[in-house]
């Protein structure tokens, strides 16, 4: 058995070490668990732990981990832990194996980057930690010595250089345990940081008493028109997340969201972590799913709040676990501290909550509220909250905490549906409405920005009426169906206008985490006014090395000419390609020469080069993306031997949100003319269905016909919009397109390609050289330029530079423009379809 050793090594009568359950299940993917235990045995080390067949395989390392490259960590190996060993924390008492205090000095998540069982056995792991003190790619090699001739036990724990790489003493690695926030000597001695805490609170008029987590009794903010500055107030984030309530009590911990609905289970991660402290306490707080940015993204915290199931909880708590920010101390060891000031109880909450973990103190600024929401602004967050710092903390909404949104949002009740038109499922639209007072007030429908799943799943969740719940500028055209207001969405929206409508909404989100009540008709807030333009910052100009190696043979190209190129056409590229990730392909001996993707940038792109760090599906880890934003970067790329560029179809602030749909007509020997027959055929269908379409050619013997979506849709709706078009066009033209894929199957027709359509899918930016010979660029075409007579290889980078100079406009200018009217293009396209 896997665990023998360890069984054999440990009384469980005797230590509180875990012994293995079948409820931790082990994690599915590429990603693993790990975990770094800071370990004061017979002397202080550290045991790492990585999750490989259903075990921990561990090393004890005598030194604390560095992040230096330089720096050689020995590492023991010792026998395998079961799983349950991830989250343990405590004291092993005297006279068993290992007795001393344990903490959990780092944990997280680690991808192994070559086949872990195979470098077990040769002796050489690699492999990328993703914790929240240890980060980068590391290696373990296991050392030989002469004459040995079983393997040993000792490893030598390595950091690689990356951008995580830092030199000995340069980056402090905390002490303390990411889950209690306890040193190993204070775990050792019992100690709480709640005494001091608690004793602190008593001094300012904290009096015994029981705060129930599970009321709902939260404390709530107002809307502020605008941000502000005052001595008065403490400024924090405003976290795009599911309010939370934290209760320890004993050795229960209870998490409640806002209405009091016990959610426990969901988020096991910070039951565990808060379950190791020693006393009790009930915490306000936010909880979030960060993206690879480290900003909340609540799409992610969605899927994780619809799961269920132990196993299925474990696996995503590996891939994408949560984080609990906590901003308020109601009550610490019996006392309750709600009719305290602000100030006093998050002096208190700072002392008890660690600094880095799943559960982690919500910081603050004093004063200057301005300052922290351009800044909030400038990096797509979602506001500021502003706090009163001598309030006390009352359950209900208060001008004492006031909500300042970096853009219009709001929850609203659904009392009502429209009817389904064209290929829509579900329904049409949801009629929303607030509360003024005691009235619930109609404030008009929001129709897109759905998901297929939404609107297969909202339906489901409303209970019909025969009479509107609201009252208003009700409709009264019929059709519709009313519902009881009990499920709260979110929605964005323009501005209010009339009789109190919302002007051009946009659903957002359930919010099952609020109640019909919380939705509270507040005059909209005016768009706070864009921050100032700072001038670009100075960049050093890019040195073209080899600049007479040959890229294209068969036209005399050289590396100076490719680099000069991008120069050239960045002010018509840069507009497609700024807070874009991009994939390059680089080809460092020219066009005749190997090849190789370049999807993460090299740990020697300099600082001035942005990257963007993302979660990657297809490599199962962070990848530093290019963002190309300017022309020395676009040089610095092309530097490097870049030919084409692909990008992505999202923008770094909303990558689950496409601006684009594209359909790549694919010839494979269809002559021109069955090519711009379609393409005119396809801005045709547009024109008919409310969208607008522009041209390009793929820079080889294809067209790439793109449609503008406005960053609202997301890349499922996208895609679904994209082949619903293909299909009326296939349908209208059976006889020159074809959706088949085989080419084979095609049988002399253009294919319509709709499979570039996809979160992290890429297409060649427009403008991009190709390396094919004649050194062709993926052109951007006037519609009366795609006839039967065009030739996509007549645009080259010797000639493109001068065609965009001469042109009056940028024809794929359009591609930058605004979101249509979804709902009214679905109803035309399943007209197009009839359905």
């Amino acid at each position: 058995m896997p665990l023998d050793d360890y069984w054999k090594k440990r009384a469980a009568a005797q230590t509180p070490e875990p012994f293995g359950s079948a409820e931790n299940a082990p994690s599915a993917g590429a990603r693993g668990r790990f975990v770094v235990q800071r370990h004061s045995a017979t002397r202080l080390h550290h045991d790492l732990r990585l999750e490989h067949g259903g075990v921990l395989v561990s090393w004890a390392v005598p030194k604390t981990p560095s992040l230096d490259p330089d720096e050689k960590r020995l590492a023991v190996k010792v026998e395998d832990h079961p799983l349950d060993y991830v989250d343990f924390e405590g004291v092993i008492p005297d006279a068993n194996y290992g007795a001393g205090p344990v903490i959990v000095w780092d944990k997280g998540a680690y991808v192994a980057l070559e086949d872990f069982a195979a470098g077990l056995e040769s002796g050489k792991l690699l492999f990328e930690l993703i914790g929240y003190k240890l980060r980068g790619v590391f290696t373990l090699v296991r050392t030989k010595r002469r004459g040995q001739r079983e393997a040993p036990a000792e490893w030598l724990l390595i950091k690689k250089p990356d951008r995580f790489a830092a030199k000995e003493g340069t980056r402090a690695l905390a002490e303390e345990s990411v889950l209690s926030g306890r040193t190993v000597d204070e775990v050792g001695r019992g100690e709480s940081r709640a005494r001091a805490a608690a004793e602190a609170l008593e001094r300012g008029g904290a009096a015994p008493g029981l705060v129930d987590a599970g009321r709902g009794d939260v404390m709530l903010a107002e809307t502020a028109e605008r941000p502000f500055d005052d001595a008065g107030f403490c400024f924090e984030l405003k976290y795009d997340g599911y309010r939370l309530l934290c209760q320890k009590r004993g050795k229960r911990v209870t998490l409640h969201h806002r209405k009091g609905n016990d959610v426990t289970e969901r988020y096991p991660e910070i039951a565990r972590a808060v379950a190791t402290w020693p006393f009790d306490a009930v915490l306000d707080g936010e909880v979030v799913v960060l993206d690879d940015d480290g900003r909340p993204s609540f799409a992610r915290l969605q899927a994780r709040a619809q799961l269920t199931q132990p196993a299925d909880l474990a696996r995503a708590a590996a891939l994408h676990p949560v984080t609990y920010f906590a901003f308020d101390l109601l009550s610490v060891a019996g006392l309750d501290a709600r009719p305290l000031a602000l100030v006093d109880r998050k002096a208190a909450l700072r002392a008890i909550v660690p600094r880095l973990g799943p559960v982690r103190f919500a910081d603050h600024v004093d004063d200057e509220g301005a300052a922290l929401f351009a800044l909030v602004r400038e990096r797509g967050m979602e506001g500021v909250m502003a706090k009163r710092k001598s309030a006390p903390y009352r359950a209900g909404r208060s001008p004492d905490w006031q909500k300042v949104k970096t853009a219009r949002h709001g929850d609203f009740v659904v009392v009502g549906t429209t009817p389904p038109k064209g290929a829509r499922a579900g329904f049409g639209a949801l009629e929303l409405a607030a509360f003024d007072g005691d009235e619930l007030l109609y404030v008009g429908r929001v129709g897109s920005g759905f998901s297929d799943r939404d609107l297969d799943q909202i339906p489901a969740l409303l209970e019909p009426t025969d009479d509107p719940p609201c009252v208003g500028p009700v409709p009264r055209e019929p059709g519709r169906q009313w519902v009881r207001p009990a499920v709260v969405v979110e929605v964005r929206y323009q501005e209010w206008v009339g009789e109190g409508v919302l002007r051009f909404p946009v659903f957002v989100r359930l919010r099952p985490d609020k109640r019909p009540a919380d939705c509270v008709r507040e005059a909209a807030e005016p768009r706070p006014p864009p921050p100032p333009v700072a001038p670009p910052a100075v960049r050093p100009a890019v040195v073209v090395t080899n600049p007479t190696k040959v890229f294209w043979p068969d036209v005399g190209v050289e590396k100076a000419e490719l680099v000069g190129y991008y120069r050239a056409i960045s002010p018509w590229m840069l507009p497609y390609l700024r807070d874009r990730p991009v994939v390059l392909t680089r080809y460092p001996d020219g066009v005749t020469g190997k090849s190789f993707f370049q999807h993460d940038a090299p740990v020697f792109t300099p600082a001035w080069v942005r990257t963007a760090r993302l979660f990657s599906e297809s490599q199962t880890r962070e990848v530093d993306y290019f963002v190309l934003e300017d022309e020395e970067s676009l040089a610095y790329v092309a530097n490097l031997g870049t030919i084409p560029v692909h990008m992505w179809a999202s923008r770094v602030r909303s990558l689950q949100h496409a601006d684009y749909c594209s359909i790549d007509l694919d010839p494979k020997g269809a002559p021109m003319r069955h090519m711009a027959t379609l393409a005119q055929a396809t801005r045709a269908l547009c024109d008919e269905v409310g969208l607008t379409c522009v041209c390009k050619t793929s820079g080889q013997s294809g067209l790439h016909l793109l449609v503008p979506l406005g960053g609202v849709p997301t890349h499922d709706d996208a895609r679904a919009l994209a082949y619903l078009l293909a299909r009326v066009l296939v349908a209208r033209h059976p006889d020159l397109g074809t959706l088949q894929r085989v080419i084979e199957a095609r049988g002399g027709r253009v294919y319509l390609d709709t499979l570039q359509n996809g979160h992290g899918k890429t297409l060649v930016a427009p403008y991009s050289a190709r390396a094919v010979p004649g050194a062709p660029v993926s052109m951007p075409l006037r519609w009366d330029e795609v006839t039967e007579d065009l030739d996509p290889r007549a645009f080259h980078l010797r000639n493109a530079p001068a065609r965009m100079r001469a042109l009056e406009s940028d024809p794929l200018a359009p591609l930058l423009g605004p979101a249509p009217d979804f709902a009214a293009v679905l109803a035309r396209l399943g007209a197009a379809l009839g359905v």
